[in-house]
């Protein structure tokens, strides 16, 4: 009985898994159909017509290659940008990196601030209230410090934005291994699998969420929400975000142009909070599609399915189960991580993926077992919504 019932959870993630694959085959030829058409629409962008744009970036610590990352916003072939930082503290290490770039780039306007920590749980999101406060532009081009971008990288998320519908953009990310093995795993984890899982969003429902390393907003839709106070409790406030902007009737665009995020050094403990913060958050803030994105790992199922079906002395069938979900992660790294992000890693070691997936696996069992997480210097718990409360206080 137990192995029936092991072989069956094997063969139902099989299929399921199998569908997410053909999803994401469909989801990448949306994908790649929206590219040629953003392609078409920045060659009508004539000079004239691009708006003066502030980028909004919030800095914490020193990060991997931050000084790269920061001057690659600087080398824009854009008419006109403004650079904002924000920082917690002017003892942040990350401060003189950021005054060094801003001198060495004085014919850019640039402004950093340094805030305090703010009345909110997310500070990053306090952040960037204040910069908006003082940027002069109506479109605000908000992104992590952790991320590189190329010259035509504000060309391209900005001419989306001249459609009058359109409040919101995001951009899909690959990731940048900075050194180590579980770093290389985080980063196939970006390319790959929150790539896949955007892309079949994308294709059934359209876009209602945004992705962190890139939120391209505009004031109007922005101060429909409510602004960034309503944002400042929520741990995925990118989810929030996109979320509210559509509800008010705005389109969420889903840019096609992509850009780099550098998954730092790690060690397995320091991959597992992470990863775990996040997927706890996601659970809070989107329950049923959590619930559900269990079923659209393939390796754990894989093997499920060969040990029930050796357990009932038809090794072939477990054999066949367990190579083909292993084929299908496979498949899904060389479509998605070098067909989409252009991943080199993907394309020369495809098999670290079905890895990743089996981790992926792991981290959203073990996302049902609290909601307590760390983040900085704070210890907090998700509430309804993705809410961030401290711990110890009610909720």
């Amino acid at each position: 009985m137990i192995a029936w019932l092991i072989l069956g959870i094997g063969a139902l993630g099989t299929i399921s898994s199998t569908v997410f694959l053909i999803l994401t085959l469909l989801g990448v030829r949306k994908f790649q159909r929206r590219a040629e058409a953003d392609h078409r629409e920045m060659a009508r962008a004539v000079e004239d017509s691009l708006p003066l744009v502030s980028v909004l970036k919030p800095l914490h610590g020193l990060e991997p290659q931050l000084r790269e990352n920061l001057e690659s916003f600087f080398r824009q072939d854009y008419p006109r940008f403004e650079v904002l930082f924000a920082v917690d503290s002017k003892d942040d290490p990350a401060l003189p990196v950021a005054r060094s770039v801003c001198d060495a780039h004085p014919q850019i306007h640039s402004e950093i601030l340094v805030t305090g920590t703010g009345p909110w749980p997310n500070r990053p999101v306090y952040s960037f209230a204040r910069m908006s406060e003082v940027a002069r532009s109506s479109i605000l081009v908000t992104s992590d410090s952790d991320v590189i971008v190329d010259r035509h990288y504000l060309r391209a998320v900005v001419a989306p934005m001249l459609r009058p519908k359109t409040g919101m953009l995001t951009c899909v990310y690959r990731g940048l291994n900075a050194g180590g093995f579980w770093s290389r795993l985080d980063a196939v984890g970006m390319s790959v699998e929150m790539t896949a899982g955007v892309l079949v969003a994308n294709l059934v429902e359209g876009m209602k969420f945004g992705l962190g390393p890139t939120i391209v907003v505009r004031r109007d839709a922005l101060n429909a929400i409510g602004g960034y106070p309503v944002l400042g409790e929520y741990g995925p406030n990118d989810f929030v975000i996109g979320n509210r902007i559509a509800e008010c009737g705005f389109e969420v665009a889903l840019s096609s142009h992509v850009i780099s995020h550098v998954a730092p050094p790690m060690t397995l403990q320091q991959m597992l909070k992470r990863h775990l913060r996040w997927a706890i958050g996601t659970r809070y803030s989107r329950p049923k599609g959590h619930l559900g994105s269990g079923l659209v790992y393939a390796v754990p199922y894989g093997i499920f399915g060969f040990l029930g079906a050796g357990l009932l002395h038809h090794a072939g069938l477990g054999s066949a189960l367990l190579a083909w979900s292993i084929l299908n992660r496979v498949i899904e790294a060389l479509v998605v991580g070098w067909g989409v992000t252009r991943d080199r890693d993907c394309l020369r070691n495809p098999w670290i993926y079905p890895i990743r997936d089996l981790f992926g696996f792991g981290v959203w069992v073990a996302s049902y077992r609290g909601r307590a997480f760390q983040w900085r210097s704070g210890n907090y718990e998700f509430a309804e919504g993705g809410r961030m409360v401290a711990r110890g206080s009610r909720i």
